[in-house]
């Protein structure tokens, strides 16, 4: 019988996002996550395939580190709580922030996140043609607030303006996407 793990894909994500948030990203290689946990850099092969799943898995962190909202609220109450979510979690991790401007979701957990979007959009009126498009440009538009929040690009300003600011992007999104439908008629009548 095998040896018990020592480490795990968890272990070592979240030692790499350590590392992003102390060093920044440029420090993250698979020898020095392997220095922290105190393994030989092969042992990590067993649960990242290379650098590059590994930034996959960074990416996968970043956007899972806060709840999804529940899908009883409104499709506007879930996306305004998802870029509330985001936006904190670049405020936490400015340095490996960027990362989500540069890769793709291709993680389970992060295409989920991807995808509770998409559905939230649906409700929205999105036509599904268009849901890939949509999300795309909204997902942008406040991946870049929060990048330039996080990084220092908007540091002369104060941070009612800035919170202001986050919220007025939200509204113009809003007013950019349909009027959902209404509920078919339950027959009901009002007295």
């Amino acid at each position: 019988m095998g040896r018990e793990a020592q480490i795990g894909r968890t272990a070592i994500l979240e030692s790499a996002l350590a590392i992003a948030d102390d060093d920044g990203l440029d420090a993250v290689t698979m020898h020095a996550v392997a220095k922290r946990l105190q393994v030989t850099p092969m042992a990590l092969y067993r649960h990242v395939a290379n650098k590059a799943a590994l930034l996959d898995g960074l990416v996968e962190m970043l956007l899972t580190e806060f709840p999804l909202p529940a899908r009883q609220l409104p499709w506007d109450e879930r996306l305004t709580a998802l870029a509330a979510g985001i936006r904190a979690t670049a405020h936490r991790h400015p340095g490996v922030f960027p990362l989500l401007l540069s890769r793709p979701t291709v993680t389970q957990a992060a295409v989920h996140v991807r995808d509770s979007i998409h559905q939230a959009l649906r409700e929205a009126g999105v036509p599904e043609t268009d849901l890939g498009r949509i999300e795309r440009l909204l997902s942008t538009a406040i991946l870049g607030f929060a990048v330039s929040e996080a990084t220092g690009r908007f540091r002369l300003h104060d941070q009612t303006v800035l919170d202001e600011d986050f919220a007025e992007l939200q509204r113009w999104m809003r007013r950019l996407l349909p009027t959902p439908p209404h509920p078919p008629d339950s027959g009901a009548t009002l007295a």
